[in-house]
């Protein structure tokens, strides 16, 4: 089998699950830019972290013979602070040419504040000015729907910006239609606890078909799976589906998408 894993933050996983993945068929990771565990008080800590993301963890997992891509943006958790994240901003154009660099993500809101709507906008506008794909984070809330309406509005609001060139990642039951319907990408992340378990996942992929959604495992430090898409695979097959429409979601589906970044290359 072979897979893309579309959301993983490798930066807080070990080496050990770069070996598994590549074991288990993943022919390329993306990393977003995402939330430290702490609040970032500089802007000199966001270089750091961009220089981590495009040029440190690229290298490590080359050894493993994995291709590694990212996006860059200030996290939604992190957008209280419009001074800085305006700043922020501001040293994201020294990185979008580097290689890998795949564009504007994970965006979005955490707490559908006021400020996370001004920022989230802020990014928009950065994207569509330097013609950059765009990844975005639906909220951990309980009124995920609330913070998905918002930030399909924003989006909606910017003419420059083409639907079929955003994913809109953390979809459930209750947000996927909506995302589809505006002609956005979908994704599912795959979590034990939290998100989409393997079955309900499969689930969303019965009900509204595979058309324009992937799945992720958007692995971190917390309780996640960096093997969720090939566990979720096997419940995939376990249900009836055919080798060839597996495939389609775990790996073409995220290579469609990606290939609209000219840097997205993979070895054939």
């Amino acid at each position: 089998m072979r897979y893309i894993e579309p959301h993983g933050h490798m930066v807080s996983r070990t080496t050990d699950d770069y070996l598994d993945m590549v074991t288990a068929g993943c022919a390329a990771v993306c990393e977003p830019a995402f939330w430290a565990g702490f609040d970032r008080g500089s802007v000199d800590g966001f270089r750091d972290y961009f220089r981590q993301l495009t040029e440190y963890e690229p290298a490590r997992a080359a050894k493993y013979g994995l291709p590694h891509f990212c996006w860059l943006c200030i996290n939604p958790k992190e957008s209280e602070d419009v001074g800085l994240a305006r700043a922020v901003l501001e040293i994201i154009p020294e990185f979008l040419e580097r290689p890998g660099v795949l564009g504007i993500g994970e965006i979005g809101l955490n707490k559908n504040s006021r400020n996370e709507v001004q920022v989230l906008e802020m990014h928009v506008d950065l994207a569509a000015r330097h013609h950059q794909l765009i990844l975005v984070h639906t909220p951990h809330l309980e009124d995920k729907l609330k913070g998905t309406r918002l930030i399909l509005d924003v989006l909606r609001a910017d003419s420059r910006i083409r639907p079929d060139r955003v994913l809109i990642d953390h979809v459930e039951e209750h947000t996927v239609r909506l995302v589809l319907d505006r002609g956005h990408w979908a994704g599912m992340t795959l979590y034990p606890i939290s998100k989409c378990t393997p079955a309900r996942a499969v689930d969303i992929l019965d009900v509204y078909g595979s058309e324009r959604l992937w799945m992720n495992s958007a692995c971190d430090w917390g309780e996640s799976v960096p093997l969720a898409i090939p566990r979720t695979a096997l419940e995939m097959r376990r249900r009836g589906w055919t080798p060839d429409a597996v495939d389609r979601v775990v790996y073409c589906n995220p290579v469609r998408f990606l290939r609209q970044s000219p840097k997205f290359t993979l070895a054939e």
